[in-house]
């Protein structure tokens, strides 16, 4: 994301050991151990400085840089908090692109009404939704939704 952003945020858990970043990644941390990837988010939108962030799970190794440049220029060009991806009938919570101050009250709302999914804040935000045609044809193996759950998503040899 180095490439896209003009600065990166890691959110590690409280009691995790930071591993070896380069200088300009920012490390912030999750003010309780397993509160739920929401409570993640709000530590690295409180850690941001920009009117925009772009969200990614550390398990998506493969984020297409024109990808995420469209989701940054399509939010950038319209009025909508926060623009994700279409993936079928359906969006994908992350990536996202998020409107930093209306996404980081919504989140902080919800986080204290006992909600702990990313999904339940785009839900709530006014959103474009990028259609799958369009990041597609930027990405088309669809790498920039990859995730690695478990090791056999890992690639072998």
């Amino acid at each position: 994301m180095n490439a896209v952003c003009d600065e990166v945020v890691v959110v590690l858990a409280p009691d995790a050991q930071a591993p070896g970043l380069a200088d300009a990644v920012r490390i912030a941390r999750d003010d309780v151990v397993g509160q739920g990837p929401l409570a993640g988010l709000l530590a690295g939108m409180a850690a941001s400085s920009t009117g925009w962030v772009l969200v990614a799970a550390g398990d998506m190794p493969e984020l297409a840089e024109l990808v995420l440049r469209e989701m940054l220029r399509v939010a950038r060009e319209g009025s909508a908090r926060a623009v994700v991806l279409q993936d079928g009938d359906h969006y994908r919570p992350l990536p996202a692109a998020l409107r930093t101050p209306p996404a980081l009250v919504t989140a902080r709302l919800l986080f204290d009404s006992g909600e702990r999914r990313l999904r339940a804040l785009m839900e709530a935000l006014d959103r474009v939704v990028l259609d799958q045609a369009t990041w597609t044809a930027l990405d088309p193996r669809r790498r920039t939704l990859r995730d690695v759950d478990e090791r056999g998503d890992l690639p072998t040899g």
